[in-house]
């Protein structure tokens, strides 16, 4: 078992990584919990929940205070990911809890979220040009006002509520994707909205999600808060430092190390499952030597 000081470095790690690059601490935290530190996957991702939703909590604070959140498109996110992630959680520990395939599925839906993750934040840029150079709206390169974004988000309220949904049963499964690949559907639907605004408004869609998805995770047992203190103790600082040297440090070449990487581990995930641990053998039975006692009297004879 790892000791506590291990426990920390990796909490300094993804928080560095996610102040100076954004990165949701989902997609590099529970990775490392399951391959490093060999913590149970279902353990790992719930853990990782409650983590997110705590060190995402202080960026959604300080977007709230800039005006960075498109509050419309928050609610109808939250309309279509609550719900599925309840609804998640209940299959999870009514359903598939007794299963053999549980870690499996859950690995498999890690990997497969964790190569969309990588994809994403690899060709992050060439995503983002392309929708806005093919942006329908006249409007695409205008700052809107409150008015029109409103109308904006109404006129796609299904799609968003569509794309909560399925983030809900994605992000209970394997604690990732609400960061990264979040931003990119949103900069699918609304390539005219300002980035700074989708970020905003992801990040505090994400808290309400983690939250919702960890303490559910929570009551079928699958956190570990003596993990989550210390993981906690590591990053919450190491996010304000790195937020603080972002500007310094080659964010693009960050960004290229941290989006193959994950591809990779995506990859592995989804070809190498975490599987259950096969029973115990039970000792073997082996037949009793009979060994024939022979009478005195036929000794001295």
């Amino acid at each position: 078992m790892p000791d506590i000081f291990q426990f920390i470095l990796a909490g300094i790690v993804v928080g560095f990584c996610v102040g100076v690059t954004g990165v949701g601490g989902g997609s590099l935290m529970t990775p490392i919990l399951i391959s490093l530190f060999k913590i149970e996957p279902h353990v790992a991702i719930g853990t990782d929940l409650l983590y997110a939703a705590i060190s995402k909590f202080c960026g959604s604070m300080v977007h709230a205070k800039k005006l960075n959140i498109v509050w419309p498109i928050v609610g109808w996110l939250a309309l279509g990911s609550i719900p599925a992630s309840l609804a998640t959680s209940w299959v999870l520990e009514h359903v598939l809890s007794g299963s053999n395939q549980y870690k499996a599925v859950l690995t498999m839906v890690l990997g497969f979220m964790l190569t969309l993750t990588g994809a994403s934040i690899v060709f992050r840029h060439r995503i983002e040009a392309f929708f806005k150079r093919h942006s329908k709206s006249a409007a695409a390169t205008a700052e809107l006002d409150r008015e029109q974004v409103a109308a904006l988000v109404s006129s796609k309220k299904f799609q968003v509520i569509i794309m909560g949904m399925v983030l809900g049963v994605f992000v209970t499964l394997s604690s990732v994707g609400a960061g990264a690949f979040g931003i990119m559907a949103l900069v699918v639907m609304f390539a005219n909205l300002p980035m700074i605004r989708i970020i905003g408004s992801d990040v505090v869609h994400a808290v309400a999600l983690t939250l919702v998805a960890g303490l559910s995770h929570m009551s079928a047992g699958n956190v570990d808060f003596h993990l989550l203190g210390w993981l906690l103790v590591g990053s919450i600082p190491a996010i304000i430092v790195g937020t603080l040297v972002s500007s310094r440090m080659p964010e693009h070449l960050i960004r290229r190390i941290l989006g193959i990487t994950l591809l990779l581990l995506g990859i592995n995930f989804m070809i190498n499952p975490v599987k259950a641990k096969p029973a115990a053998p039970k000792p073997e039975q082996h037949a009793q030597l009979v060994v024939p006692v022979i009478p005195v009297e036929a000794q001295q004879a």
